[in-house]
């Protein structure tokens, strides 16, 4: 055991390293080149999006999990958060501790200090060997910063609390919160705080109600800067929702995590079979941002077409 932990903490190291390895000037502007990317609907880049970090080998939403998609040269991280009892912004996809710690109970019961006493769980469900502790946004945030964009999931419901961070930090146009309200409920949302952070709409064009709220974004004098489309089945009007977004100077953002969001064409899939059938086709519908569980195997296949540097 103290072999292998030796080895996971020797594995980290070196992420970390390769990470910082850019050199201070280059990864000073790494994010901010991310950030042109996603404002630039004319590249052909592919964006690659990494969901809850490398959780294949290290804990879901650690920090390890997040450095180590750094190395990789992945451009945005996808985290979750929750709030603590005693309102602490906390990384976690779920309200409840028991799938990913050592205890038992909805995270909203505890302190942030008493969260400590627990440790991360891997994806097989076993405590982590390298007794990692569940991290606050802020420790999140502060490794990210300068190095790789941050979407956080969930952001919106605690959006007051994600500007004031991201405004402390001196990083708010590397954060990305997406939602699925109405664009005049969002902008008097976000109209309430005068900051710089990103915004993208989630939109299942398949869903009778979902027309509507496209069709007021797209009727916008602004065009947004990307939109999440999902889709279990892809259909005519699917395709037509791709088309419109990319038509109005938009970036399209797709995810690869499971097939209800994609119409099949999951990592899993891509495994299985090829990336090029997989990838390649979201690619081929106009992609230009793709939400992924396996990062190294995407970026792999992007870099062969001379889509991702």
């Amino acid at each position: 055991m103290k072999v292998l932990r030796f080895l996971l903490v020797a594995v980290v190291a070196a992420f970390t390293l390769a990470a910082c390895d850019c050199g201070s000037a280059k990864c000073d502007k790494r994010a901010a080149k991310i950030v042109e990317e996603i404002r630039n609907p004319q590249s052909k880049n592919v964006l690659v999006i990494c969901h809850r970090g490398d959780w294949r080998n290290f804990p879901e939403n650690s920090i390890p999990a997040i450095e180590s998609v750094i190395a990789m040269g992945a451009d945005i991280v996808e985290l979750d958060i929750a709030l603590t009892k005693d309102s602490v912004l906390v990384l976690s996809h779920d309200r409840s501790i028991d799938r990913c710690t050592t205890g038992r109970g909805a995270v909203s019961d505890y302190t942030y200090e008493e969260l400590q006493k627990f440790y991360l769980k891997t994806a097989h469900g076993i405590r982590c060997s390298l007794d990692l502790k569940m991290p606050t946004l802020r420790e999140a945030m502060e490794v990210c910063k300068d190095r790789i964009v941050i979407n956080i999931d969930k952001g919106y419901n605690h959006y007051d609390l994600v500007v004031a961070m991201a405004e402390e930090l001196g990083m708010p146009e590397q954060v990305l919160i997406k939602g699925s309200g109405s664009l005049s409920d969002i902008r008097q949302k976000m109209g309430q705080f005068d900051s710089k952070l990103l915004f993208m709409p989630v939109i299942s064009p398949s869903n009778a109600s979902n027309k509507a709220l496209m069709d007021e974004y797209l009727a916008d004098s602004e065009p947004q800067l990307a939109y999440e489309i999902c889709w279990n089945e892809y259909t005519p009007v699917v395709e037509d929702a791709m088309k419109r977004v990319i038509a109005d100077g938009s970036k399209l953002w797709v995810n690869s995590l499971w097939n209800s969001l994609c119409g099949g064409l999951s990592d899993d899939v891509a495994w299985v079979t090829s990336a090029e059938e997989v990838y390649g086709k979201l690619v081929d519908m106009g992609a230009t941002m793709i939400q992924t569980d396996r990062p190294e195997y995407l970026l792999e296949y992007l870099r062969s077409r001379g889509l991702h540097d």
